[in-house]
């Protein structure tokens, strides 16, 4: 495979920004322009995007929109809300947006009346299950994309609840023993997702659900407790009803899934018509997206932020950190939506990359990630950005400490603090001169460290939508610029695949060619 040739013009001026920015303080930026802050913020749907404290100027900026030019990042957009074929890997479009704004196909109006349908008749106590009465409570099962965006959607607006919702991913049994704690499953509902419905995870786990019903209503009885999700309706028919089968379609990505009947479980188990208003934010951001400049296009300029810190100044990943911990799930749906979709090392027509396409991303919910790796965003060698997430109002007590602790790292992380003020202060405080210089170096933080603050002024479904649109229109236009197809994720297969084959070396009725993983099936079985 030939590399790709770079343009003459695209990534040599990103490349002469780079080396141009790369000593030049960000304290230095900001005392250059007066009106930084607010100059580089951008206000989009329900989410207000600071940018000032990355490592970019004007030229920077010009630099960074020519080269989304030239990748035709907008084009891309374009074609992808026209619903024209942009995995072309798999020779599909990616009609995710059609799932959540007015004019999309008759079949996604038709799916989401089904599912309201449901829900009503759940809450009516009009859902009957095998012992003659209503089922109250969800057990969800699905992992990957089927699993995450709901998980997330569920914890984060956890006080719209009017049903027990419970989640089964992993083929660990104690992830499904943990998900039935307490549960009854004479009243119980269990939804499965999968795109495929050939998902090991996922069939394991419906497996053990369906024994679970069986055992309490009798084998005859066990399919009135049963949903279905899938992109391959045909396969799910000995799970549920044809009444419970909700199908989704194959240009639905299954991360970009949420949207559609992957999200029934959210609209059963949420009240106040949540997960219908959270489209509705999601579709707010499409059409800013979709409309606004590059300028003031949130989603395009924190696609183009991204690639600069990675392919511009190196920097190899970010930390992700939500000052909210209802959206403590965040850095976990974030990790799926955009290391498996830009995870790639060759662009769209099979030529291998001539850098990273995509950053690591990792995080935690703050404040409690302040007590775990702050360490080493503060006084670690290596600068790694990181991406503040607040919620203005986001209820509960302790709202002004969460976000004066927000502000304050952004604000360490920019301004450090250098040894003479270490020194000093501790002077101050009594410390002899001996021990306040051994001790300076230690508690000196070189700052200059770059971050962007998002934040929304509430979490209501809508601004959920607004959030999480956001990012996937942001992984979409980053893969547009580095020229690689984002919908695709053949990496996760091989593993999947060997796998399959390793199941019966370790119940004995196989051999393993490999001698590092025969060593290891010697080792487990003995």
């Amino acid at each position: 495979m030939k590399p790709i040739q770079e343009s003459a013009l695209s990534f040599r001026d990103i490349e002469a920004a780079a080396a141009r920015l790369k000593g030049t303080s960000l304290k230095a930026l900001f005392g250059a322009d007066a009106r930084r802050a607010e100059a580089f913020t951008i206000r989009a749907p329900y989410l207000t995007l600071d940018l000032s404290r990355q490592r970019i100027d004007a030229g920077a900026l010009a630099a960074l929109k020519a080269w989304a030019e030239e990748r035709d990042v907008a084009g891309g957009r374009d074609r992808m809300f026209a619903g024209e074929i942009v995995n072309a890997t798999e020779g599909r479009a990616a009609r995710h947006v059609a799932l959540r704004g007015d004019g999309g196909p008759a079949e996604v109006a038709e799916g989401r009346a089904r599912m309201r349908a449901l829900a009503e008749a759940f809450h009516a106590k009009q859902v009957i299950g095998g012992a003659g009465v209503a089922l109250e409570s969800i057990l969800h099962i699905g992992i990957g994309g089927s699993d995450l965006g709901p998980r997330l959607v569920f914890d984060a607006l956890r006080p719209l609840k009017r049903a027990e919702l419970r989640f089964a991913s992993n083929i660990d049994g104690a992830d499904f023993d943990d998900a039935i704690d307490g549960l009854d499953p004479k009243k119980t509902l269990v939804i499965v997702v999968s795109k495929t419905f050939t998902t090991l995870e996922t069939l394991a786990n419906a497996k053990a659900a369906r024994a679970w019903i069986e055992a309490a209503v009798g084998k005859e009885n066990a399919s009135k407790h049963f949903a279905a999700v899938s992109a391959a309706p045909e396969r799910a028919k000995d799970w549920a009803p044809a009444e419970r089968i909700f199908p989704f379609w194959d240009w639905v990505g299954g991360r970009y899934s949420l949207w559609s009947a992957v999200g029934l479980s959210c609209e059963i188990a949420l009240k106040d018509e949540a997960f219908g208003r959270m489209l509705a934010g999601a579709a707010a951001m499409d059409a800013h997206f979709k409309s606004a400049p590059f300028e003031a296009n949130a989603p395009m300029l924190a696609a183009a932020v991204q690639a600069w810190n990675r392919e511009g100044l190196g920097r190899a990943s970010y930390a992700l950190v939500p000052y909210a911990r209802r959206l403590e799930l965040l850095a976990a749906w974030a990790q799926q939506l955009e290391m498996e979709s830009n995870g790639k090392r060759v662009d769209r027509d099979g030529r291998v990359l001539p850098r990273p396409s995509s950053v690591v991303t990792w995080g935690a919910a703050g404040t409690n990630a302040q007590h775990s790796f702050f360490q080493m965003l503060h006084q670690g060698v290596e600068e790694i950005p990181v991406e503040f997430v607040l919620v203005k109002d986001a209820g509960g007590f302790g709202r002004t400490p969460l976000l004066a602790n927000a502000l304050a790292q952004a604000q360490a992380l920019m301004l450090g603090r250098s040894e003479e003020e270490a020194f000093a202060q501790m002077r101050a405080g009594g410390m002899d001169e001996g021990q306040a210089r051994a001790l300076a170096p230690h508690r000196a933080f070189p700052g200059d460290r770059a971050s962007t603050m998002a934040a929304l002024d509430d979490l209501k479904p809508e601004s959920l939508g607004a959030l999480l649109a956001f990012f996937e229109h942001r992984t979409v236009a980053q893969a547009f610029l580095a020229g690689i197809n984002p919908f695709d994720q053949f990496g996760v297969e091989l593993g999947k695949e060997m796998a399959s084959k390793l199941i019966p070396a370790l119940e004995g009725d196989a051999s393993v060619d490999d001698a590092a993983t025969a060593a290891w099936v010697a080792r487990l079985t003995r």
